[in-house]
């Protein structure tokens, strides 16, 4: 594995894992409030449970996490996964108005931290364009 491609797998992979990590303790509330903020980019997690939901997404980010960390895992299928989970985040960013300047592309004070979402597609999507499957 290049260091180009440790790079773009070890720093996005330790934050989504420690974000997963992260919401292991989640309580039923902070879950239901983020399964209504995902159902207006996914809308069919709104038909889960707050308890179904915090599993989808606590075992996801840990899968995607692991998955950039791990270097038996292919950088492509790494990026894939990146992609994907950051597709969906950013989904939610760009249909939920209050995150959003008049433009409906940069965000606003309440989207900032939302907006880091693209930065994890352009990372992706150079794992998955760029360079060797490993």
């Amino acid at each position: 594995m290049s260091i180009a491609n440790l790079v773009l797998r070890a720093v996005p992979g330790a934050f989504v894992l420690n974000s997963g990590i992260g919401k292991l303790g989640m309580d039923e509330g902070t879950a239901a409030y983020l399964q209504q903020a995902a159902a207006k980019g996914v809308p069919s997690v709104a038909e889960m449970t707050p308890e179904q939901f915090k599993k989808f997404l606590t075992y996801g980010e840990i899968a995607v996490g692991g998955a950039l960390l791990a270097p038996f895992v292919p950088t492509r299928v790494a990026g894939a996964a990146l992609g994907a989970l950051s597709a969906g985040f950013l989904a939610a960013y760009f249909r939920t108005p209050e995150m959003t300047q008049d433009d409906g592309i940069r965000p606003t004070q309440e989207g900032t931290a939302v907006a880091k979402d693209m930065w994890l597609a352009a990372i992706a999507a150079a794992l998955m364009l760029g360079g060797p499957k490993r």
